[in-house]
């Protein structure tokens, strides 16, 4: 095992070729229990009424803010780097891509 820093362990992670191609969402519906937060990926194209879950991620409350912490430094260096990412239409109003359940509205 390599040097590592105290108290880090290194985590060996697969990578299948089938996830490396990744799946495109430009919707995710956020609903939660006391005990969970699940997120459904999903894609709205143009003209298409509907659509279906591409992929459901179900994750501990804990999990879930320490997911949020990291997009919130990831989004923070990738600004700093290139520029702001700007927000259109009703996107910052939860009204699209990041949606409550209806009784949290």
């Amino acid at each position: 095992m390599p040097q590592q820093q105290q108290g880090q362990q290194q985590i060996n992670i697969e990578l299948g070729e089938k996830e490396a191609q990744g799946i495109y969402s430009n919707l995710a519906l956020i609903t939660h229990s006391n005990a969970e937060f699940v997120i459904d990926f999903t894609r709205l194209v143009p003209g298409v009424p509907k659509s279906k879950v591409y992929a459901r991620i179900i994750m501990t409350p804990q999990h879930a803010k320490a997911l949020m912490l990291a997009l919130k430094e990831n989004i923070e260096k990738y600004e700093s780097k290139f520029k702001e990412i700007q927000l259109t239409g009703n996107e910052g109003a939860k009204q699209f891509g990041f949606t409550p359940t209806s009784e949290e509205k």
